[in-house]
């Protein structure tokens, strides 16, 4: 029996060691999940008995701040005489105190005393603690009252009153005692830094934004003064902080206080108003930093946190470019949408918008699949119960749209799929050629073969006079749209619009970057000048236009007052704390091929018509031969695919306002 019990010892034990051996990363992976579990477990245990201990310590002290305002009511009663106070007052309070006690406890919790964090204790929290106190004289009152009703005072009745107030005012040295120590903390940890913060508001944003960086422990800044506008508060304090003075003051002010960072804690104030401040900053040499919207404020998310780097939108001193798109976007409702081009900047932004309005299917068409994949992500994430369809082709693939057309049946096209960059273009014109032009011709001729309802093209002003090829290349397509819409059910449009704010290879992530590097920053001419939208912007005035879409039209965007490219850079390298031309120089490189000082959003012969929309407007479609159109049209397919070196020729006798010669 003991040899057979033995042996079968030896067998488990061998089991024990093959298991491991053969299982260690198993082993070891329980191993560290129990130690992980064991680990938090542990910890969630210290953080309750730390909760514990603190509770159980504000509760023995609440009992004896309870017995310490009963004293302390008699003794000031009777000129701090202890001997001077009857016995019958004392046994009175002595017989009531562990009722009162007990009473304490209740109302106090009630109030979340014991689980509030005091450390971040505001207005809520101390209503709390007058309220509790409030209620606990008053029940004290009431409790020694009828427990004598024979004599009617059973203390003397300034008592009352006398315990109400010590009770709170010990209560509020327990409870605030620790913001007056790191209160004390902070001012020691403020002389040791030398980052110092000029705050621009004193409104409730910047009241927010001060607590937060004098209370945190993780800043290594300091609020050296306020400005506000409003003189009233000029001398005035927000959270031990001085209100310096107003706009006026502000460059002599950070010379005086030696500020490094300046906070723009302005979340509602106008962008003209704004504008007119930064304006001001920037001669300052400072850093800036802007807090958002309103929007934050309302729903608690002021903080630190929240601050971001001034962006040169804010210098573009405009109003934003708002439309309401509920009530515009029943048209894309319940109806498959196609946007070719839809993993670019403008396509991405459409899909975006789109999305949110709920069409019965989205159907996302693009050559480059990296772009396009987080779109689709994107999408997924957000609106995980939209019928979306992503799918990577080339407009220039006839078969391949057909064959999608055919499948999916859209019944509004946004066609975004583009060649753009003029410089790129130039070296490489016939592939402008193949995908502006071809590309979007076999895109038209698709949504004429399969009924679509509506197709919008994406243009640019530099199909206006254009001289270069990729804006020859968008004038053509222009042409098409306008032909195809004289030839079938289909309603064509067009959409022109300038430089969309960080859009894949516009000029300010580019600046951005060269600051980032140390400069230098690269302007091609000192007068060159360019109009601005951000990309929501731009999308939602398209797809606006979309909606007032009859057939024929091209659409021009108001994209406001032109900007300096120069102005841009100087106002980039500013809001970065930097010098322009001291710290990071301004170099000019010369106007790139083809390039033009200056666009245009009219041709000579487009008039204007006025929409719903004052920044959305009509041109009058120029006329021309369809006919000798078509059959240019025709020739120059046949053509390009040859890889002539001489097709900006054939363009030009398609496009009449095509003058290369008048480019850089």
């Amino acid at each position: 029996m003991e040899r057979n019990a033995i042996m079968h010892i030896d067998i488990v034990n061998h089991i024990y060691v093959y298991y491991f051996c053969t299982n260690a990363d198993n082993v070891c992976r329980m191993i560290k999940v129990f130690g992980r579990e064991r680990r938090y477990g542990m910890k969630s245990m210290n953080i309750d008995r730390k909760l514990w201990i603190r509770r159980t310590f504000l509760m023995c002290y609440d009992i004896c701040a309870v017995f310490a305002a009963s004293m302390l009511a008699l003794l000031i009663r009777f000129d701090f005489n202890f001997f001077a106070i009857p016995v019958q007052f004392v046994e009175n309070v002595w017989k009531a105190y562990p009722a009162i006690a007990v009473i304490t406890i209740l109302v106090f919790w009630i109030f979340r005393l014991y689980s509030s964090i005091w450390s971040f204790a505001g207005a809520i929290e101390t209503m709390y603690v007058f309220s509790g106190c409030v209620i606990v004289s008053i029940l004290n009152m009431i409790l020694l009252l009828l427990s004598h009703p024979e004599t009617g005072f059973p203390v003397p009745r300034s008592y009352y009153a006398l315990f109400g107030i010590f009770l709170l005012g010990l209560i509020f040295v327990s409870r605030y005692m620790y913001r007056g120590l790191r209160a004390l903390r902070n001012m020691r940890r403020d002389a040791e830094y030398t980052r110092n913060v000029l705050v621009i508001g004193a409104g409730e944003a910047g009241d927010a934004l001060i607590k937060e960086i004098k209370n945190s422990r993780y800043l290594k800044k300091r609020v050296v003064g306020v400005i506000d506008d409003n003189r009233s508060k000029k001398g005035r304090f927000i959270h031990g902080v001085k209100i310096v003075g107003d706009r006026d003051d502000i460059i002599e002010k950070c010379q005086e206080l030696h500020v490094h960072e300046i906070i723009i804690a302005l979340p509602s104030v106008s962008p003209k108003k704004k504008k007119a401040i930064l304006d001001i900053c920037k001669e300052t040499g400072c850093e800036l930093k802007n807090l958002p919207g309103i929007y934050q404020l309302v729903n608690g998310d002021v903080s630190v946190s929240k601050l971001k780097d001034v962006d040169v939108n804010d210098l573009l001193g405009r109003e934003p470019v708002e439309v309401d798109l509920d009530s515009i976007m029943e048209y894309v409702r319940n109806k498959v949408i196609m946007v070719t081009g839809g993993g670019g900047s403008i396509g991405s932004e459409l899909c975006r918008q789109i999305a949110s309005h709920h069409p019965k299917r989205l159907v996302i068409v693009d050559i480059y699949e990296n772009s396009t994949y987080d779109v689709q992500n994107e999408l997924k994430a957000k609106y995980p119960e939209m019928d979306m369809v992503v799918l990577i082709a080339s407009v220039r693939n006839t078969n391949r749209m057909n064959s999608i057309f055919e499948t999916y049946r859209p019944e509004i096209v946004y066609h975004a799929a583009a060649h753009k960059h003029v410089p790129l273009m130039e070296d490489s014109p016939n592939e402008a050629i193949k995908n502006n032009v071809i590309g979007t011709w076999k895109m038209a001729e698709a949504a004429n073969r399969y009924h679509v309802k509506r197709f919008v093209m994406i243009s640019t002003d530099k199909a206006v006079n254009p001289t270069n090829i990729m804006g020859a290349s968008k004038r053509i397509c222009e042409m098409i749209i306008q032909t195809y819409n004289k030839r079938s059910d289909t309603e064509y449009v067009a959409v022109r619009f300038g430089n969309v704010l960080g859009s894949n290879g516009s000029v300010i992530p580019l600046f951005k970057k060269q600051i980032e590097r140390g400069g230098p920053v690269t302007v091609t001419d000192p007068e060159i000048i360019r109009y601005f939208m951000t990309i929501p912007e731009a999308v939602s005035l398209v797809l606006q236009a979309g909606a007032y879409a009859k057939g024929g039209e091209i659409f021009v965007l108001d994209m406001g007052e032109p900007v300096k490219i120069l102005d841009l850079a100087k106002n980039l390298i500013l809001l970065s704390g930097h010098k322009p031309n001291d710290d990071i120089p301004i170099v000019f490189t010369g106007l790139r091929q083809r390039e033009k000082l200056y666009e245009e959003m009219l041709m000579e012969d487009e008039g204007l018509q006025s929409t719903a929309n004052k920044m959305i407007h009509i041109g009058r479609p120029i006329e021309m031969d369809e006919e000798k159109f078509m059959e240019e049209l025709e020739e120059l397919k046949e053509y390009v695919v040859k890889e002539p070196e001489d097709i900006r020729e054939w363009v030009k006798r398609i496009v009449p306002t095509y003058h290369p010669e008048k480019g850089a």
